[in-house]
């Protein structure tokens, strides 16, 4: 009897402490996509994320590259090599963009909801 009052006490204790870390769980992260700047290309050239996702540029050449919105609705600055570049989509919708040193290298985002 007292083992199975022990194993009882035991089971609602552990249930209690999953209980807890369960409720301070911190909010669920971002997404964040890895876009690869090599070779004069972006690489994927073309993603597909959901809206709330960063999306990290990483320059692996050995020259500067940066990122320019079509319309200019952001620029980073040079990025030289092996710096990065963040930026959060938050709208759905397409981003063209391409590099400011370097146009014909060219990428698209399509944000959905």
């Amino acid at each position: 009897m007292l083992e199975k009052t022990w194993r009882a006490a035991t089971a609602v204790a552990f249930a209690a402490i999953l209980g807890m870390g369960l409720a301070f769980a911190g909010p669920a992260r971002a997404e964040e996509v890895v876009i690869k700047i090599e070779n004069f290309t972006f690489n994927p050239d073309a993603v597909a994320i959901k809206a709330g996702t960063t999306i990290k540029w990483t320059n692996d050449d050995d020259i500067p590259h940066s990122v320019v919105e079509a319309e200019t609705k952001f620029r980073s600055k040079p990025i030289d090599s092996g710096e990065t570049f963040e930026m959060t989509f938050t709208n759905p919708g397409e981003v063209n963009y391409f590099c400011g040193l370097h146009p014909h290298m060219k990428g698209k985002i399509t944000v959905t909801p």
